[in-house]
């Protein structure tokens, strides 16, 4: 599910811990607005409007190319596996996800497509301001897929969302009338 092997047979979760993408966003808004002072500081006004723009740019592209790029960062692929067949399911599927995490925007890219033929209720969570929720839920890594008890954490194929949501559907107990 989300451990691939690159070229040198070494392996990689494909998912984001928390802890590293809250050190890593922190520092990097730390190092983002050094960067703005000192230019500010130094009045070099071309090098700030670079910066202020370049570097959010910057990640914004590595995000989008993620899926192209992801077997030269250590992930490996990111393909995608498709169901044989869809049924509905009247279940909540909670998805998390945490700003920065490149497989974040992949599942819930998934998730969506699924919804439009499963036709489960979907809640987003975003954790990016919400550690208590992460903290309360024991998430320790992105993304998290949750429907009833059972959870997917990492990057998962639309087959594996698919055999989730809906194992979930048949287990769900009767209700009365």
């Amino acid at each position: 599910m989300s451990d691939v092997g690159d070229n040198r047979g070494t392996v990689r979760k494909q998912q984001c811990t928390v802890l590293s993408l809250y050190f890593s966003g922190a520092t990097g808004v730390i190092l983002y607005m050094a960067g703005l002072a000192f230019l500010a500081y130094k009045g070099n006004w071309a090098g700030l409007l670079l910066w202020l723009v370049l570097l959010p740019g910057l990640k914004w592209v590595y995000l989008r190319l993620f899926p192209r790029i992801s077997r030269w960062t250590g992930y490996g692929r990111v393909d995608d596996r498709q169901p044989r067949s869809l049924k509905r399911a009247a279940v909540e599927v909670t998805y998390y996800s945490l700003l920065g995490c490149p497989f974040c925007p992949i599942v819930e890219r998934r998730l969506k497509a699924l919804q439009k033929e499963m036709d489960f209720v979907l809640n987003k969570i975003d954790i990016t301001l919400k550690p208590h929720v992460s903290a309360n839920k024991g998430i320790r890594s992105v993304p998290v897929v949750e429907v009833g008890g059972s959870r997917i954490v990492g990057n998962a194929t639309t087959e594996q969302l698919a055999h989730l949501i809906g194992r979930a559907q048949t287990f769900e107990p009767p209700r009365a009338s």
